[in-house]
């Protein structure tokens, strides 16, 4: 592993790369805030996969690109003369330092002008110093549920953030993982199930009425119910400590597996996997669970 002045060097080679970029090549020269934004998408999306995969090599890789991107935005906005990295940096300090108002910050600084360490080692804003403001060293959480409530509790209380305990879940999440991160914020205020054997009985009612309005033909109607089922088996989720997203892709990729399986074991009898009926296509289905088991 590296020094923390062999990491800083590293970080400011990749600033001089790509500042050199910026001029000299004629892709990045013309890039925007627009244009970069699939790119950066894409990106997040390829970590994302390595995550899963837990493919360190790729993990390692997919990290680069990711923050070449946000040292590009940075750049773009030095051109603009709106914010550099420096304040990128600065900016994610302050507000970690703040949120986390539970650890001793005495002898630390901000760079936010509204903002300093008071006497409890806490970042408050200059017209609210306290001397013992909540979240003191005395009732620090420990564990991570108890800081994810300190923390949706500090949030609230950011200035420039946001306006509302919801307001911070991206519009353009995907929408499996959006509704899961919903119902965490909600929770981190209170807002959730005293036992979590109760979201059941939720399951079960929500299913319920899907089933009506299937029966019914009302497509408006069932849509919006198999919506509730869906968000309803998200919450049970989350309840129990099973990431959704994460369960459904490792369900995709099993199935990807074994449907493969299927369509070389089609090949190699010389047919189509569209001409083998279903019974044959259960058969080597079968197979194929036997064989990643």
């Amino acid at each position: 592993m590296h020094t923390k002045e062999e990491k800083l060097k590293a970080f400011a080679r990749l600033l001089d790369v790509q500042e050199r970029l910026r001029k000299e090549c004629p892709w990045d020269s013309k890039q925007t805030n627009e244009s970069l934004r699939p790119n950066t998408i894409e990106e997040t999306f390829e970590l994302a996969d390595a995550l899963l995969k837990n493919d360190s090599k790729n993990i390692c890789k997919e990290l680069g690109d990711i923050m070449e991107h946000v040292i590009f935005y940075s750049t773009l906005g030095e051109e603009k003369a709106e914010f550099d990295v420096a304040d990128v940096c600065n900016a994610q300090s302050d507000k970690l330092m703040f949120r986390h108002d539970f650890i001793d910050w005495t002898g630390w600084s901000v760079s936010r002008p509204d903002m300093v360490v008071n006497t409890a080692g806490q970042v408050v804003y200059k017209d609210e110093v306290l001397q013992n403001s909540e979240g003191s060293q005395a009732d620090a959480p420990t564990t991570a549920p108890q800081v994810e409530t300190t923390w949706e509790q500090r949030k609230q209380r950011e200035r420039d953030g946001n306006t509302s305990v919801l307001s911070g879940v991206p519009d353009s999440l995907p929408s499996l993982i959006k509704a899961y991160r919903i119902q965490d914020k909600a929770r981190n205020v209170g807002f959730d199930w005293e036992e979590k054997e109760q979201v059941w009985d939720k399951v079960y009612e929500e299913l319920g009425e899907l089933k009506e309005e299937l029966k019914r033909g009302d497509k408006h109607r069932s849509t919006e119910e198999f919506g509730d089922f869906l968000f309803s088996l998200i919450n049970a989720a989350r309840l129990y400590h099973i990431n959704p997203d994460n369960a459904l892709e490792f369900t995709n990729q099993k199935f990807i597996k074994r449907f493969n399986y299927i369509e070389e074991a089609a090949k190699a009898k010389g047919v189509m996997i569209k001409d083998l009926t279903l019974a044959e296509m259960d058969e080597l289905w079968e197979e194929a669970k036997a064989l990643n088991k």
